[in-house]
């Protein structure tokens, strides 16, 4: 653990950063969007609308965190349910995925706590409430059903782009845009994080934890079960062998440093790897 934090700590920095930064976003635009007495005075009055332009603004930000050179660097997770399945593919190691972890928790809380603090009386009012996820009364069970689905379907697109020859380096944009889609159409229904880091931070500043459990399970099963059966159907169309999995979302193939590239040497030497770099783990 400590010899982890010592070789890599840039790189677990800059997941506080990125989950920092998505949160003062979703605070801020929340404000801009919703909150009569911010900047713009009057919202928009279609929900709708509201929710379409907020999708445009966090999708952005996905989009800009993940294509930063910064992002490039620790492979910009932003989401504990990512690193966990990441770790399930083997692309990164336990010790790795514990610092990411924490360090998303703890940017992503200090994130909402900064707002707050600048901007005391706008984090807290009750049509921002610091940009809690929580499903709509009666809603638990099909809050719980939509988060999961969306996680599943979020990180099953993030492999199978990430590992296509053409579209890797645009799965940033693919992801950016699947998060305009799910606010705009999915968030009345479960509030729309996929992230316990995300709902955590939120809930922590605010201390609204209703439901919160739904957002630290189902994130992590769906994506989970995306890593899952991607890895199985993809050693089924390469006899076996699990290569690179390369789960970059910007499409910079191996070139975070938190990440083991897992396959026998002689058909990683195929696909352009360097063996001096690369860590045999179970496939």
């Amino acid at each position: 653990m400590i010899g982890a934090l010592q070789q890599h700590w840039r790189s677990y920095l800059i997941e506080a950063w990125a989950l920092g930064m998505f949160m003062i976003s979703a605070v801020f635009f929340t404000n801009l969007l919703e909150n009569k007495s911010f900047i713009m005075g009057n919202p928009i009055e279609s929900a709708w609308l509201r929710r379409l332009l907020m999708g445009v603004a966090m999708g952005s930000t996905a989009i800009l965190i993940i294509y930063s050179p910064w992002g490039k660097r620790s492979g910009a997770h932003l989401n504990p349910a990512v690193t966990l399945s990441n770790l399930l593919l083997y692309r990164i190691k336990w010790e790795d995925a514990v610092w990411y972890i924490l360090a998303q928790f703890l940017g992503g809380t200090l994130g909402v706590a900064l707002f707050s603090w600048l901007l005391v009386s706008f984090g807290a009012v009750s049509e921002v409430n610091y940009a809690a996820t929580v499903p709509p009364p009666n809603g638990v069970v099909l809050a719980f059903v939509l988060e999961l689905l969306m996680s599943f379907l979020l990180f099953y697109l993030v492999l199978s782009l990430s590992n296509h020859v053409k579209l890797a380096p645009y799965t940033g944009f693919f992801v950016g845009a699947i998060i305009v889609v799910y606010i705009t159409l999915e968030a009345p229904y479960s509030g729309m994080s996929m992230n316990p880091a995300r709902t955590f931070a939120s809930a922590f500043s605010g201390q609204i934890w209703t439901a919160w459990y739904i957002y630290f399970i189902a994130p992590v099963l769906g994506m989970g079960l995306a890593a899952s059966l991607f890895r199985w159907d993809y050693r089924r169309r390469h006899g076996g062998n699990c290569l690179t999995l390369n789960c970059h979302l910007s499409g910079q193939k191996h070139q975070n440093p938190v990440y083991a590239v897992s396959g026998p040497k002689i058909i990683l030497e195929k696909f352009g790897a360097d063996p001096a770099s690369m860590i045999n783990l179970k496939p």
